[in-house]
C-alpha cells in the first residue's frame, strides 16, 4: 500500500495537460533547426554552399542533441555549483528517471525541451561564417562550444546560477541564445576573416524562396520556443503566445517600411529578416510584457536589425555572412533591454520593470547583457584556438572556398546548372 500510495502521488503531480503542451513545443523547437533554420540560412548562401550550410545546421542539432544528454544538461541544470555551473550528478541523465517531476511535467520532456534550445543556440552561430568555415572544424567547434559557452551561460539564467540570484528576467533565450550566439559569431567571423571576394564581387542568395519559408517556419516554431518556456498550459504561456506573434509582424512590417524608404524596394528577404528581428528581440520578454509593449519591441527591432546589418556591419567591416550578429546579436541586446523596461507585473508576479517602477530592474538587465556577451567573447576565442590546434586550421583552402563547398566538402550539387 505505501508503494502504491507513493506511486499515486508522483502520477498525480504530473499534469497531462502541461505535459502534452510541452511535449508539443518540443516539437515545434526541434522543428527550428534542421528545418527552419537550414531553409533560413541555406536559402541566404550562395547556390555552391547551400548543401553546406543545410549539412552544418543538421548536424549542430545531431551533435547538441548527444552532446546535450551526456554532460550539457548536468552542466546546465545540475546542483548549482557556486552560481556558475551546475555539478555532474546527472552525467548521461543519471538518476533520472520516467517517474522524475520538475514542475508539473516529467523530468524527462524537460531535458528534451531545454536540449532543443541548446541545439538551435549553437546553430544560430554557423550564420556569422557560412562560405568558409571547414566542416572538420565545425564539428569540433560543437562539442566545445555547447560546453564551455552555452552550458554555463544557461546555468546562470535558468539553473540558478548567479545571474537568477541577481534577478535578471530572460523568459526564453535572450541572454542565453541570442546574445550568446550572435556575440560568438562575430568572434568567429573575425577570427576567420573575409570572404574571397567580399565587397568586391556580389555575393547572391541561392533562393529568398527558401529562406522566406524558412522563416515562416521559425516563426512557426517560435510559438513553442517562448510559449512552451511557462512549462505549463496557462494564462501566462496564451499570453507569451499573443505577444509573440505580434512582434514578429511588427518586425517584418517596420523592416519592411524603412527599406522601403532608404532603398525604394520592400524586399521579401527583408520582410522575412525583420520577422525573425521581431521574434528575437521579444523572446526574453514574452512571459513579461503585454500586448503594446510587444508591439514596441518588435517595431524598433525591425529598425535596428535594418541599421545593423545594412549600415554598421559596413562600417565596422567585418563580414558575418548571414548577419547572425546583427539580427541576433543586436536585437537580442533591445529584448534584454526591453524587458527591464516593459516587464509588466500583472502578467508575472514579481517581474517589474522601469515603467512600473522598478528603475533597478533595467539596471540588472544591462549587468546581465554585458556579461553574458564578455564571456561569451572570451570563451568562444578560447574555443576557436583550441578548435584551430585539433584541426591545424579552421578556415578552408581558397580553392575550395571559390569552387564552393557542396561540392568540395560534400562532392554534391544543390541545384543542376545548364
Amino acid at each position: 500500500m505505501l508503494f502504491k500510495g507513493t506511486a499515486f502521488a508522483e502520477e498525480a503531480a504530473i499534469n497531462s495537460g502541461d505535459t502534452s503542451w510541452i511535449l508539443v513545443a518540443t516539437a515545434l523547437v526541434m522543428v527550428m533547426t534542421p528545418a527552419g533554420l537550414a531553409l533560413f540560412y541555406g536559402g541566404m548562401s550562395r547556390y555552391k554552399n547551400l548543401l553546406n550550410t543545410y549539412a552544418m545546421t543538421f548536424m549542430a542539432y545531431c551533435v547538441g542533441s548527444v552532446i546535450w544528454v551526456m554532460w550539457g544538461y548536468t552542466m546546465a541544470f545540475g546542483p548549482d555549483k557556486g552560481g556558475i555551473i551546475g555539478g555532474f550528478d546527472h552525467f548521461l541523465l543519471s538518476g533520472i528517471t520516467p517517474a522524475g517531476i520538475t514542475g508539473t511535467i516529467p523530468t524527462l520532456v524537460f531535458v528534451v525541451f531545454q536540449m532543443t534550445f541548446a541545439c538551435i543556440t549553437v546553430a544560430l552561430v554557423l550564420g556569422s561564417v557560412v562560405d568558409r568555415m571547414k566542416f572538420s572544424s565545425w564539428l569540433i567547434f560543437l562539442v566545445l562550444w555547447i560546453t564551455v559557452v552555452y552550458a554555463p551561460v544557461a546555468h546562470w539564467v535558468w539553473g540558478g546560477g548567479w545571474m537568477a540570484k541577481m534577478g535578471a528576467l530572460d523568459y526564453a533565450g535572450g541572454n542565453v541564445v541570442h546574445i550568446n550566439a550572435g556575440i560568438a559569431g562575430l568572434v568567429l567571423a573575425l577570427v576567420l576573416g573575409k570572404r574571397v571576394g567580399y565587397g568586391s564581387e556580389a555575393m547572391f542568395p541561392s533562393s529568398v524562396a527558401l529562406t522566406a519559408l524558412g522563416a515562416g517556419l521559425l516563426w512557426f516554431g517560435w510559438f513553442g520556443f517562448n510559449a512552451g518556456s511557462r512549462l505549463a498550459a496557462d494564462g501566462v504561456a496564451a499570453s507569451a503566445f499573443l505577444v509573440t506573434n505580434s512582434a514578429a509582424a511588427a518586425g517584418g512590417i517596420a523592416w519592411m517600411l524603412i527599406e522601403w524608404f532608404h532603398t525604394k524596394k520592400p524586399t521579401l528577404l527583408g520582410i522575412a529578416s525583420g520577422v525573425v528581428a521581431g521574434l528575437v528581440a521579444i523572446t526574453p520578454a514574452s512571459g513579461f510584457v503585454n500586448l503594446a509593449s510587444s508591439l514596441v519591441i518588435g517595431l524598433v527591432a525591425g529598425i535596428i536589425g535594418f541599421f545593423s546589418v545594412s549600415i554598421l556591419k559596413r562600417k565596422m567591416g567585418y563580414d558575418d555572412s548571414l548577419d547572425a550578429f546583427g539580427v541576433h546579436g543586436v536585437c537580442g541586446i533591445w529584448g534584454a533591454i526591453a524587458t527591464g523596461i516593459f516587464a509588466d507585473p500583472s502578467i508575472t508576479e514579481g517581474a517589474a520593470g522601469l515603467l512600473y517602477g522598478n528603475p533597478g530592474q533595467l539596471w540588472t538587465q544591462i549587468i546581465s547583457i554585458v556579461a553574458t556577451a564578455a564571456y561569451s567573447a572570451v570563451a568562444t576565442l578560447v574555443v576557436v584556438y583550441i578548435t584551430r590546434a585539433i584541426t591545424s586550421g579552421i578556415r578552408v583552402d581558397k580553392d575550395d572556398e571559390i569552387t564552393g563547398l557542396d561540392s568540395s566538402v560534400h562532392g554534391e550539387r544543390a541545384f543542376e546548372i545548364f
